[in-house]
């Protein structure tokens, strides 16, 4: 029986987590801290780990951090509200499996934790016993499908992979978390004389700074205190083919000038080995930010970052390509069928709107995500708002709340606040007191979620009602929306 253990603070969340996941025949254990948390991983080690992003003694990198330590290879999801998708995306670029956002819903839940433990189990079944092109194989094929649209800006981006794919120049990839830079690696490595080699993806922020050099050079019997076998290093398994590095300025100083060496060289050493290893490997780097500023802050080493920059691409947030969002979200949609068994023809023009206004923080990877749970929750043949997270369908009051985009500071007022106001006057002779009641009570509610992190227990417990009444006043606010 796989074991799971729950970490959150919300003692009301845990319980029911637990009785569903027990239900669907799983040891599950609670845990409402994440020092309680850490002291459950030492009697017994868990097969995956839920733990809420937000938690009274510590927040969820912490705490990814600190059971990354004890078991690398553990699976951990990670619960938030939407306010923190970005922080949620962050935490995946350090070795989280997946997020889900609140509220939850116990199918969505069943089946991130369904494909963790079976991508578990299919990375451990890679990692043991194998030989060194089965190995490959694994890694070359495990990153699935990747799609591009030849519109607008990424039309470009597509010359230039073109351009650059036959050459065995370095590259380094620049983007936001979850823009896709990794596909831009792989649609290289597939463009390049290398394809039929293989393509070997390191994050760099996902591993610790003690196991970085193991995983890059791997290490001889004996190396140091737990080598207990040989390991081959991600470098060594890549060659002839392309090795994509996401994330590279996490690396330590001592990390890169060894890889510098590489570079230079082409040459590497196994740790605690005494022979030399020839390299013929192309190496991509990808980065959040600008390595050049990074090198200006003692962050990376200039001469490796003159090494890499021999040609970049620039990969721009999904924000900025309205003409793409849709292909995307065509694409997830047929995904989320394939998985789901369903039959979903498309978006309702509401979702179709609000997908190309929305800002996106966590890009593809968070769309993917919006998509999923969508497809999970719909009954109809389209997809329609009802479906999407709350707050993303209220995403421009919060905007607006928190003097984000909406916000023109043109003399204090913003264009929508002006027009809404007009609207308002416009209409008030037959505005009903129950929609200025409404009105009322959402803007309460929103601004008792935010505080709370979007955790409704602490939202009920501000506004000094029950759980229960406060799901059905935000249904109360859609159906009247609908109406």
């Amino acid at each position: 029986m796989e074991h799971i253990l729950i970490i959150d603070d919300d003692v009301d969340m845990c319980k029911l987590l637990q009785r569903f996941l027990t239900k669907h025949g799983y040891e599950v254990e609670c845990a409402n801290s994440g020092k309680k948390g850490l002291e459950a991983l030492e009697i017994k080690m868990p097969d995956i780990v839920l733990s809420d992003f937000r938690l009274q003694d510590t927040d969820g990198k912490t705490l990814l951090l600190k059971i990354k330590e004890k078991k690398s290879s553990i699976p951990v999801i990670i619960i938030t509200g939407y306010s923190d998708v970005k922080m949620a995306v962050d935490v995946m670029k350090h070795g989280a499996y997946d997020y889900v956002t609140k509220p939850l819903f116990p199918e969505e839940i069943l089946l991130t934790i369904k494909k963790a433990l079976s991508s578990n189990t299919e990375n451990a079944s890679t990692a043991i016993g194998l030989k060194n092109d089965e190995h490959v194989g694994k890694q070359k094929n495990k990153n699935g499908k990747y799609i591009f649209s030849t519109s607008g800006v990424f039309g470009d981006i597509l010359k230039q992979i073109k351009l650059v794919a036959p050459t065995n120049y370095s590259v380094i990839i620049y983007g936001e978390s979850g823009s896709g830079k990794e596909s831009v690696a792989q649609h290289i490595h597939e463009q390049s004389k290398r394809s039929n080699r293989p393509f070997i993806a390191i994050d760099c922020g996902a591993i610790s700074k003690e196991l970085a050099a193991s995983e890059l050079f791997g290490h001889e019997k004996g190396a140091f205190t737990g080598a207990l076998n040989q390991k081959i290093g991600s470098l060594e398994l890549a060659n002839g083919g392309t090795v994509f590095l996401d994330e590279v300025s996490n690396l330590s100083y001592d990390v890169q000038v060894s890889l510098l060496r590489v570079v230079q060289e082409r040459k590497m050493r196994r740790i605690g080995g005494n022979n030399e290893i020839e390299l013929d490997i192309r190496i991509i780097v990808a980065s959040n930010e600008m390595l050049y500023d990074a090198t200006q802050k003692g962050k990376f080493r200039e001469d490796l970052y003159h090494r890499f920059n021999e040609f970049s691409i620039m990969v721009p947030p999904l924000r900025k390509r309205e003409k793409d969002i849709m292909v995307f979200a065509d694409f997830f949609l047929q995904n989320a069928n394939a998985e789901l068994g369903k039959n979903i023809t498309g978006f309702a023009e509401a979702v179709e709107e609000l997908f190309k206004t929305y800002h996106w923080p966590g890009n593809l990877r968070e769309m993917k995500n919006v998509i999923k749970r969508a497809a999970l929750l719909t009954e109809t043949d389209i997809i329609a708002l009802p479906s999407l997270p709350f707050e993303l369908v209220n995403h421009s009051k919060l905007l607006f709340d928190e003097g984000g985009p909406l916000n023109n500071h043109n003399g204090g007022e913003s264009n929508t606040n002006r027009t809404n106001d007009q609207k308002r006057s416009q209409e008030v002779n037959g505005q009903s007191l129950k929609s200025v009641s409404i009105d009322a009570e959402y803007e309460t509610i929103l601004m008792a979620l935010k505080q709370a992190n979007y955790n409704k227990s602490k939202a009920a417990k501000i506004l000094n009602i029950d759980r229960k009444t406060l799901y059905n006043k935000m249904r109360q606010y859609k159906e009247f929306n609908e109406e």
